[in-house]
């Protein structure tokens, strides 16, 4: 009897799971519960310090005037003749030992292109140079207002950093503030703190969300982190489709990217109301916190990378987040379509066919072209529920967009000229430039399928972003003005950039901030 009980007992604990575990999705250990190390605090004012690190903006060769005192004037014209340090825009000369300051920086804005762009760039540039100095900083160059603005934003995305997961020999960053001298000192402050903090802020949400692990960040902790960036903003209104609203809403395509994880689908809509009752414009983004490729597995080699295939949904929230917490006077809808792409028992294969909410139907050739699925039930649902008055995608959609762009541009498709040149202008406004790429009308010839309305993709090769961008574009009434960028060359920094240090870019964010404050 004893025995028996014993060897049932045995026999019920091999077949239950632990008390606890059977909800549990992943290890259910968190790796980190530390937050990223402080940034140094930003203000304005009227006066240069006489201690502490100066950067000096620079023109050309000549330093500025009323800057420093004479004798540091002296010595700092001394150093620049013998460097031969012409002011050049993206160059820098380090400076100790001069006059009562601990160091002083001279870095180049240039005479060429946008002032107040170059200013942003070098106070980045600056930010990551500085950033383990035990000093408190100072940047001054005789900057107006939208200047000292500017050097504010560039410094505070330039010394974004991600580091809550370090915990050997972890170094914290000094925190010493930071101050920007203008001639109009109280005006940059009130421009600081009424838009250009919060792009800052919006930057650092979608940097945040894409570099995040993929056990960290997936549909139902993105959906977490988002809400809780925006808490009580004003004019916010967020909604949420869960999978059994999904279903019940025939929404095939974007449940169906997810049915192979054990961490369920979401769309996330975000919705902020600043403007007039015109129609709103909606950005729709790709979320795929985790893209494995499915069934059509993808090669082992560099396949951490996909944790940031969701970076077109962080960027468009970070975007929207800017654009309500600055007030603008504008109508958005952000979108982001979210799944984790797994190849579980459940899983699509290659041969399936799945329906979007409108009933189209498409054969799925590869599951590793699975975005623009997600995107397909994402723009068919904004358009009927919100009736936008345009609508712009961003994913990280193609690999074959980052042979033809690299990572200078972003690939721009549209249908619509007027959208595409507001696209292009904020592009170039905010130094996240695009280039426009073609939609030819055979391409949709190229994606028809012998079973259903369309095909994921066209086997054999092809012009595979254009492809992609035409597939997108189906799922979207030719009504709706309709712009696709693609920005699987952009999203991510390998190396650091004026304002982005090394990680997730951000990249989109400003774009979109600029389009949507310009479209009308």
């Amino acid at each position: 009897m004893h025995r028996t009980f014993i060897a049932l007992a045995l026999a019920s604990a091999a077949i239950t799971p632990a008390f606890g575990q059977a909800d549990v999705i992943g290890s259910g250990v968190s790796p980190s519960a530390a937050a990223h190390s402080q940034t140094r605090p930003i203000s304005f004012s009227a006066t240069v310090p006489t201690s502490g690190a100066l950067v000096i903006m620079m023109r050309n060769s000549t330093l500025p005037t009323d800057i420093v005192d004479m004798t540091t004037a002296q010595a700092l014209n001394a150093a620049i003749a013998a460097a031969k340090f012409e002011g050049k825009e993206g160059t820098s000369l380090s400076l100790r030992g001069i006059g009562s300051y601990a160091r002083i920086v001279l870095t180049g804005t240039g005479e060429e292109g946008d002032r107040v762009t170059n200013i942003r760039n070098a106070s980045g540039k600056a930010a990551q140079d500085l950033r383990d100095e035990s000093q408190p900083v100072s940047i001054t160059g005789g900057l107006n207002q939208d200047e000292a603005a500017a050097a504010a934003l560039g410094y505070a995305m330039g010394q974004y950093r991600f580091d809550r997961y370090k915990t050997v020999d972890r170094k914290t960053p000094p925190t010493n503030p930071v101050l920007i001298v203008s001639n109009d000192a109280q005006g940059a402050d009130s421009l600081w703190k009424s838009r250009h903090s919060a792009l800052a802020e919006g930057v650092s949400l979608s940097r945040d969300l894409t570099n995040e692990p993929a056990n960290v960040i997936y549909p139902e902790t993105f959906v977490e982190r988002v809400r809780a960036a925006f808490g009580n903003t004003a004019n916010v209104k967020i909604e949420v489709l869960d999978e059994p609203m999904m279903r019940k809403l025939g929404m095939g395509t974007l449940v169906g990217v997810g049915q192979g994880s054990r961490r369920p689908s979401r769309l996330m809509l975000v919705e902020y109301r600043g403007g007039a009752d015109g129609a709103p414009l909606a950005m729709v983004g790709k979320g795929i916190t985790f893209d494995s490729g499915g069934t059509s597995l993808k090669p082992g080699a560099g396949m951490w990378e996909m944790k940031a295939d969701m970076s077109g949904a962080a960027n468009i929230m970070g975007a929207v987040l800017s654009l309500a917490k600055s007030k603008a006077q504008v109508n958005v809808i952000g979108v982001a379509a979210l799944s984790e792409n797994m190849p579980g028992g459940n899983a699509q294969r290659p041969g399936d066919v799945v329906r979007t909410m409108s009933g189209k139907t498409i054969e799925i050739l590869n599951t590793d072209a699975e975005g623009r699925l997600v995107m397909a039930d994402a723009n068919e649902y904004v358009i009927a529920n919100k009736k936008p008055g345009a609508l712009v995608n961003m994913a990280t959609l193609t690999g074959s967009i980052v042979g033809a762009l690299n990572d200078e541009y972003a690939g721009l498709f549209s249908r619509d000229d007027r959208l595409a040149a507001a696209v292009v202008a904020a592009g170039t406004a905010t130094g996240e430039e695009v280039w426009r790429m073609p939609l030819h009308k055979n391409y949709l010839d190229d994606m028809k399928s012998d079973i259903a309305d369309i095909k994921n993709v066209v086997e054999g090769g092809g012009p595979g972003a254009g492809l992609g961008a035409t597939f997108v574009g189906f799922f979207v009434d030719k009504a709706v003005p309709w712009a696709h960028l693609d920005i699987a060359g952009v999203n991510w920094a390998d190396k650091a950039g004026p304002v982005t240090p090394k990680g997730a870019s951000g990249w989109g964010v400003q774009l979109l901030d600029a389009l949507a404050r310009n479209w009308r």
